[in-house]
C-alpha cells in the first residue's frame, strides 16, 4: 500500500481549472477517474486530510502511486473526456452499471435490401432500427403477429428469403398475407422500405395517422359496397388497436421520456428505466451496480447517464429520481449528442411523478431480487462465511450467526429484535423479539437482551443434562421473549411440559450488534458476566460499514466487494426490520389500549374519528373541552368524559414516575 503524501503534486501545481483527473497504481494501470469543475479544490480535498476520507476513498488513494489531469475548456467538455477515459480504462474504483439480465428488442434491418422485422438481444448492429427493450420475447412476437396485417415485412432468416426466390414460391406467411413476398417480386424493394418504415413510425409512436387512414379506407370501400374489403380493413383496425392496447397508457399521447429511479445499500444500487413513447410504455430495462465508489443518488444518475445514452437514443424529456450535480452540464451535452434540446428533471407532481413511484418500486424489486439470487448462491454463502472467519480471526466459519438491534422512539417503548441466519440463509422459525423492561439507552439494552438470551441458553443446557453446573439464575423478566412460529426441524431439545422446540437450546458462533465499539463492548460484557468464552462477538456500524470486535481502537475494513461484508449487512438490516416491525406494533397496540376505552359511550369510530381530528394522543391530551367538541359527534358531555379521562391517565404516569 502506498503513501499518498509520497505522491502529493506540488503546491500550486495543480491548475484551478475544470478538467479531469487519472489515479495510477504502481503498474501505470488507471484505477480512477474524475472530472471536476476545479482541480486544485478537487485534488487537494485527496490529500488533505487522509483519516477524515471514506474508507473507500482511503482504499483507492492507497492503492494508487500517482495522479495526472488534463485541462480542459468547460464542464461540458470535462464530462465527455471523463467518460470516454472510464470506457478506455476501465477503472476499478469507478461505477460501472451492469444488466441485470438480456433484454430483447423488436429489431428492423432498415440497412439491408429487404428490411427484415426481427427480435434481437445482445449489442446493436449498425443500420438496425431498435425498439424497447422489453420484458419477455413473446410479448414482442404477439405485437409483431398483430402489425403484420397492416405492415406485411419480411421476419424470415436470410437463407429462407434466398430459397423462396430460388424456387419462386413464397413461405407461409406470404400464402397468408402477413409477408408482403419481396422474395418472389410481388412488391418492389421501394414498397417494401416504405412499409418497413411505416412499421417503425407506428413502433415510434406516430400511430393515429394509420389508423385514421384505415377508418377513411373502410368508409370508402362500404360506400362502393365493397363490403370484404371492408371488412378486412375493419380487421385491420383492431389489429393496431390490439397492439396499443398491449403498451400501457400512462401520459398524454406526445409525451416521449425516459423515467429512471433507482433504489440503493450501502453496497449496490440497482437502477430500473422505462420508456415511454407516445404517452404508452415501449419497455423497461435494469442494471445492477456494486458501489465502489463513495456516491450519492445524483453521482449515481450522472454515471448512469453517461454510460446509457453514449449508445442509445435520447429522448427530449428524462425524468430522475434525483438531479445530477452538474444537471446544466449534464443537459447541454445529452441536447448536443441528440442534436436538440433534452428536458432533464424531476418530476413534481401528476402523473408523470405517479409513474416515478411506480419505477421506484420495480427498482426497489430488482435489488431485492437481486439479493436474493446473490444470497442463495451456496458457492457465494460458502465464500461469505469463510471471509468472515478470516476477518475476525474465528476458528472455523461461523455457521450459525444471530444478530440484535434496539428500536425505539426517544427511548419510549423499547424494543429489541433478534434473528437467526444459519448456513447464510435466514431462520425465521428461531427470530425472537425482546420488551426491554430497564435498561436506558441502546448500550445498556444490548447487554440486557444479551444477558436474557444466554441465561436461558444456560438454563436450557442445565434442564438436558448438557451443563453440569446448578441452573442459571432466573433470566431479567422472565420468558421476555416472543418466537415468530415454531421450529417444524427434527433433532432440537424438546421442552417435556409443552412439547415443542427449546427456544434458545443452541449457541451463536457469532453475535452480531447493530453499532459501533460501546455496544460491541457491552455484547461482550454481558457474556463475560455469563462466563460464556465460545461465542464470538462483534459490531457492524452502519455509517461506514465498519465491523467492530469488542477491546479494539481500529474496526476491522472488510474489502468492498467482499461477499462476507454483503452477508453481515443482510444480516444486520434483517436484524432492523424486525425490530422496526415490532415496535410499530407495540406502540400501535398502545395506542389503542389508551384512556380513550374507559370513556363511557366512545366506540372506535369516535376514537379514531379524535386521533385523526387531532393527529396524536399528545395533542388529544393538551386539547381543551371547546376544541373536542369541535369533533363531529362528539357533544359535551362526551368531551368533559374525555378530559376527565386524558387527565386521570396523565395524573397516574406522573405518580407512577415518582415512585419509580
Amino acid at each position: 500500500m502506498a503513501d499518498p503524501a509520497t505522491y502529493r503534486p506540488a503546491p500550486g501545481a495543480i491548475p484551478d481549472s475544470p478538467g479531469v483527473y487519472r489515479f495510477r497504481d504502481p503498474g501505470g494501470r488507471v484505477i480512477y477517474v474524475g472530472k471536476a469543475k476545479s482541480l486544485r479544490q478537487r485534488l487537494n480535498s485527496y490529500f488533505a486530510d487522509f483519516a477524515g476520507l471514506h474508507p473507500r476513498t482511503q482504499t483507492m488513494l492507497a492503492t494508487a502511486a500517482g495522479v495526472d489531469w488534463t485541462v480542459v475548456g468547460t464542464e461540458v467538455e470535462a464530462l465527455q473526456l471523463e467518460y470516454s477515459w472510464i470506457k478506455e480504462f476501465d477503472p476499478r474504483f469507478n461505477v460501472k452499471y451492469r444488466d441485470d439480465k438480456s433484454y430483447p428488442y423488436l429489431a428492423v434491418t432498415m440497412g439491408e435490401e429487404f428490411p427484415r422485422v426481427q427480435v434481437l438481444r445482445g449489442a446493436k448492429r449498425k443500420g438496425t432500427r431498435y425498439f424497447g427493450p422489453y420484458s419477455h420475447a413473446w410479448a414482442i412476437r404477439e405485437t409483431v403477429d398483430l402489425l403484420l396485417r397492416v405492415f406485411p415485412v419480411r421476419t424470415c432468416s436470410a437463407g429462407v428469403f434466398k430459397r423462396a426466390g430460388q424456387i419462386g414460391r413464397p413461405c407461409l406467411l406470404g400464402y397468408i398475407d402477413k409477408c408482403s413476398a419481396p422474395c418472389v417480386g410481388r412488391v418492389t424493394p421501394e414498397e417494401h422500405r416504405a412499409l418497413a418504415e411505416d412499421f417503425c413510425d407506428f413502433m415510434s409512436g406516430n400511430t393515429g395517422r394509420f389508423i385514421k387512414r384505415l377508418e377513411k379506407a373502410m368508409r370508402e370501400a362500404a360506400a362502393v359496397e365493397e363490403y370484404e374489403r371492408a371488412a378486412r380493413l375493419r380487421d385491420d383496425i383492431q389489429a393496431l388497436q390490439r397492439a396499443l392496447e398491449k403498451q400501457t397508457v400512462v401520459l398524454g399521447d406526445d409525451t416521449d421520456c425516459d423515467v429512471i429511479a433507482l433504489a440503493e445499500d450501502p453496497l449496490e444500487a440497482a437502477v430500473q428505466v422505462f420508456y415511454v413513447r407516445g404517452g404508452r410504455i415501449r419497455g423497461q430495462r435494469g442494471w445492477v451496480v456494486d458501489k465502489v465508489e463513495e456516491a450519492t443518488p445524483g453521482d449515481l444518475v450522472e454515471h448512469f447517464l453517461l454510460q446509457m445514452y453514449s449508445e442509445a437514443a435520447i429522448p427530449r424529456e428524462i425524468l430522475v429520481a434525483a438531479l445530477p450535480p452538474d444537471a446544466e452540464a449534464l443537459t447541454e451535452l445529452l441536447s448536443e449528442q441528440r442534436g436538440a434540446r433534452v428536458d432533464l428533471r424531476v418530476p413534481q407532481r401528476g402523473d408523470k411523478k405517479s409513474l416515478m413511484e411506480t419505477v421506484e418500486r420495480n427498482a426497489k424489486e430488482s435489488l431485492a431480487q437481486h439479493k436474493l439470487r446473490r444470497a442463495s448462491d451456496l458457492t457465494t454463502r460458502s465464500r461469505a462465511l469463510q471471509e468472515i472467519a478470516d476477518a475476525l480471526g474465528l476458528d472455523q466459519a461461523p455457521l450459525r450467526i444471530e444478530c440484535y438491534d434496539v428500536s425505539h422512539i426517544q427511548g419510549t417503548d423499547v424494543v429489541a429484535s433478534m434473528v437467526v441466519f444459519e448456513d447464510g440463509l435466514v431462520r425465521k422459525s428461531e427470530y425472537r423479539r425482546f420488551s426491554i423492561k430497564h435498561a436506558e439507552g441502546d448500550v445498556a439494552s444490548i447487554h440486557e437482551i444479551i444477558a436474557r438470551r444466554f441465561k436461558r441458553y444456560l438454563e436450557e443446557r442445565s434442564a438436558t443434562g448438557e451443563l453440569g453446573a446448578e441452573p442459571a439464575p432466573e433470566s431479567a423478566g422472565g420468558d421476555g421473549a416472543e418466537s415468530e412460529g415454531a421450529d417444524p426441524r427434527t433433532g432440537l431439545p424438546i421442552d417435556p411440559d409443552t412439547g415443542r422446540p427449546r427456544k434458545f437450546a443452541y449457541p451463536p458462533n457469532l453475535v452480531v450488534v447493530d453499532g459501533g465499539p460501546a455496544q460491541a463492548a457491552a455484547a461482550q460484557r454481558a457474556l463475560d458476566e455469563l462466563g460464556v468464552d465460545d461465542v464470538a462477538v462483534c459490531g457492524l456500524a452502519k455509517r461506514l460499514e465498519e465491523v467492530w470486535l469488542p477491546g479494539d481502537d481500529q474496526p476491522v475494513i472488510l474489502p468492498r466487494s467482499s461477499e462476507g461484508l454483503y452477508l453481515l449487512q443482510r444480516v444486520r438490516d434483517e436484524a432492523h426490520r424486525f425490530a422496526i416491525a415490532y415496535h410499530r406494533s407495540k406502540r400501535s397496540r398502545a395506542v389503542k389500549e389508551s384512556a380513550l376505552d374507559e370513556v363511557p359511550g366512545l366506540g372506535p369510530a369516535r376514537r379514531q374519528a379524535l386521533l385523526r381530528h387531532f393527529g396524536s394522543l399528545k395533542r388529544l391530551r393538551e386539547a381543551g373541552v371547546a376544541e373536542i367538541r369541535e369533533v363531529p359527534g362528539i357533544g359535551p358531555a362526551t368531551a368533559e368524559a374525555i378530559v376527565t379521562a386524558l387527565s386521570g391517565a396523565r395524573d397516574a404516569d406522573r405518580e407512577k414516575a415518582v415512585s419509580d
